[in-house]
């Protein structure tokens, strides 16, 4: 997980809010520009995963539209632009055990939105060596693992390779750290990142 920073909404979706109750049931469901709102938090998010930073791609059948709060408990806020995420589908179709991030989320809710930034959610959370996320926030590090799956072990495999690749650039690099800016840069300033390259980018802040 990773901190988004949101931009403008699109101009459909503050024409939708302001054109129905904000308590309707049918407000988002009726939404017909959701195709303009999953660019927009793509173009966001550096087509990554919300949660679990896997790529996402415009496509309805490819990606999710979450809500950090549910539609169902949180009506007020389904067509609140910081509501919104980018999500993978999450294993969705497989077993419970399987799923991960919105697909297994469902209703339930989480204590910190990667898009809000006063949760500074990078900061709360740190990687192992075997590619374990894990936070030292008690109630937060039991959602990543009973609310968003994020410790799946193809995850923790994914984040692990990421984990190893920088690793031996690290070990096997000249004066290393003076080139750890010059890594992260590389890293965040392209318009699409790496599945899971956030890993890395933690890894090389660590050595600043």
């Amino acid at each position: 997980m990773r901190t988004i920073t949101k931009g403008a909404e699109p101009r459909s979706l503050t024409a939708r809010r302001a054109g129905v109750a904000v308590d309707d049931p049918r407000g988002y469901e009726d939404y017909t520009e959701k195709e303009e709102v999953r660019a927009t938090l793509l173009e966001e998010q550096k087509a990554l995963c919300c949660y679990c930073m896997g790529r996402i791609v415009n496509d309805p059948l490819k990606m999710k539209i979450e809500h950090w709060r549910c539609r169902d408990r949180y009506r007020n806020l389904q067509l609140d632009y910081g509501n919104l995420l980018g999500a993978c589908l999450g294993g969705e179709g497989k077993s419970p055990d399987e799923q991960h991030c919105d697909t297994k989320k469902a209703s339930r809710d989480l204590k910190w939105n990667p898009a809000n930034p006063a949760h500074v959610v990078e900061s709360r959370l740190r990687y192992l060596v075997d590619g374990k996320v894990e936070s030292t926030d008690d109630e937060f590090n039991t959602q990543l693992n009973d609310v968003l799956g994020l410790n799946l072990a193809y995850l923790r495999s994914n984040r692990k390779a990421v984990l190893d690749s920088v690793l031996t650039w690290w070990r096997s690099t000249p004066n290393a750290r003076q080139k750890v800016q010059q890594q992260i840069n590389h890293r965040t300033q392209a318009a699409e990142h790496q599945p899971f390259s956030p890993v890395a980018v933690w890894f090389l802040r660590q050595k600043l």
